[in-house]
This record gives structure tokens, C-alpha cells and sequence, in this order.
């Protein structure tokens, strides 16, 4: 009875949420589906949860973010559980290590470091102590620790970035739009002569220099191609609906018409900005 009341207690906060999550891998009584999970299957879940996040705070949709925030959380209390039950580590012993961590990477507010420092020194001293953490988990490389399982585009920036601090970089965004366009004429050569998997490599090398430009104009290319996925959907569904107002559908256009359609969204778009 105890253990009913806690799941239905709404002030019990996150003890109630872990109360949950036991109760749904418990395997006498509890959910079929989670009491099969393991970290494996529940892991692209978790990508998966932590980009709707993103994508309601770029549409600023402030009342779902609520519950992105909490669908995230459950996958930190489910990864938790299925972790404790294996006698690794608790969800506990996660709070702990967070805790740990950012007192330990903050000793300008909770040490004796002082607070009078630029971004640019507060940066380079978080950078410093991840560094020696690293150092302490036997990574002595200088890519050691960007994650595998990141984002393609997001890991090739990461990874850049890692390579820039050590001085493997060109020094101005001028060297970089130079090999941009050598990447480009290799990928065209491929097309034209190589094999698939040769113009796949290529294609691979044009994106990940791309990364690099994001990266010296100071532009997160995740973030950037996440707005230029959306604008696509918004001028796109413009197109449809002036279709839509002739009687037609897309199928029933041709690229010429469409093309035209899209000049008019676009131009609407901007009409729409500077009213």
C-alpha cells in the first residue's frame, strides 16, 4: 500500500518517478515491454528525446518543452534502472557525479578562484579541467572522449574543435572555402568516374569540411541545418497551400510550377519579416 501511494503522491516528485520506473521493470506485475529493454534498445529513445527537446525550444514552444523535459528525464531514471539492477551504479550515484563534476568544474563559484574572469578565460579553464579528467580515465588523445554514438555532423565539429586546441587548423575561414571547393571538384570526379562507395567518401569529406566552416564562422552546423530543415517544411507547406488555392496537389504540378510557387513563399517570407 505504501509503494500505491508514493506512485500516486503528485507532490512526491522524483522519488515518485523512480517509484515508477521500478515498478515498470518489476518482473513480477510490471510492464512487459520495459521489463525487456536493455541500454541497447533504450538508447535511441534517448537521442531521440533529447532532440524533441531541441526542437520545441527552437519553435519556442514553451508549454511542450514541459514535457520534452520530463520525457528526457525518463530516460536518465530508465537508464538509471536498468543500471542499478545490474549492480553498476545508481540513479543516485548519477546525481552524485553530476554534482561532483560541476562543483569541480566551477571553482570560480564554488571555490576559491575568482569570478573576475572573461568568457574567453572561464572557457579556456573549463577546457583545462576536462583535460586533466580525461587524463585521469587513461584518454590521452586528443580526440579521446567525443562520443561515438553524436550526431555524424555534430561529432565531426566536435572532433575539430578538438584538433583546433592543439593547433591542427587552417588559420583563416579563406583556407577552408578553398578546400570546400577542391572537395567539391573531387566529389564531381567521383561521380563521374568513381565507384558508389568512392562518391560516398567523397561526399563524407565535402560535409565534414563544411563542418569546419561552421566552425570558423561560429556556427553550430547541427543547429544550422535543424533552422534550414525547418524554413525547407515552412516554404514547402507555402507551396501546398497555393496549390491547394488553385485546386492541386503536388503531384499534379511539375517543377516548374512548384519552383515559381516557392519564389512567392519566399518572397511573402520576407515581405512578412519587415512589415
Amino acid at each position: 500500500m505504501q509503494e500505491n501511494h508514493l506512485i500516486h503522491d503528485e507532490t512526491a516528485g522524483i522519488e515518485r518517478l523512480l517509484e515508477i520506473m521500478r515498478r515498470l521493470r518489476n518482473p513480477e506485475g510490471g510492464c512487459p515491454w520495459d521489463i525487456e529493454q536493455d541500454f541497447a534498445s533504450i538508447a535511441p529513445y534517448t537521442i531521440e528525446e533529447a532532440y524533441e527537446v531541441a526542437d520545441a525550444i527552437e519553435r519556442e514552444a514553451w508549454d511542450e518543452l514541459k514535457g520534452e523535459l520530463g520525457d528526457l528525464l525518463f530516460q536518465s531514471v530508465f537508464h538509471a534502472q536498468m543500471a542499478a539492477e545490474a549492480g553498476h551504479f545508481t540513479f543516485q550515484d548519477v546525481v552524485t557525479t553530476m554534482s561532483n563534476k560541476m562543483v569541480s568544474r566551477h571553482p570560480h563559484v564554488f571555490g576559491d578562484e575568482s569570478r573576475e574572469k572573461s568568457a574567453e578565460q572561464q572557457t579556456a579553464d573549463w577546457e583545462a579541467i576536462k583535460a586533466a579528467e580525461r587524463a585521469g580515465k587513461a584518454q590521452q588523445g586528443t580526440l579521446d572522449g567525443v562520443a561515438v554514438g553524436l550526431p555524424a555532423l555534430l561529432r565531426a565539429y566536435k572532433l575539430q574543435k578538438r584538433a583546433a586546441r592543439v593547433g591542427f587548423d587552417w588559420p583563416t575561414t579563406n583556407e577552408v572555402i578553398d578546400k570546400i571547393a577542391e572537395e567539391a571538384a573531387e566529389l564531381v570526379e567521383a561521380r563521374d568516374s568513381l565507384s558508389q562507395d568512392e562518391v560516398e567518401e567523397e561526399f563524407g569529406d565535402l560535409m565534414f569540411v563544411m563542418a569546419n566552416l561552421g566552425r570558423h564562422l561560429g556556427v553550430e552546423p547541427e543547429a544550422a541545418l535543424r533552422r534550414a530543415n525547418a524554413k525547407f517544411i515552412r516554404r514547402f507547406e507555402g507551396v501546398e497551400a497555393k496549390l491547394a488555392a488553385r485546386g492541386k496537389r503536388p503531384e499534379d504540378s511539375d517543377l516548374a510550377e512548384m519552383d515559381a510557387l516557392w519564389d512567392e513563399v519566399k518572397a511573402d517570407s520576407r515581405a512578412e519579416s519587415n512589415s
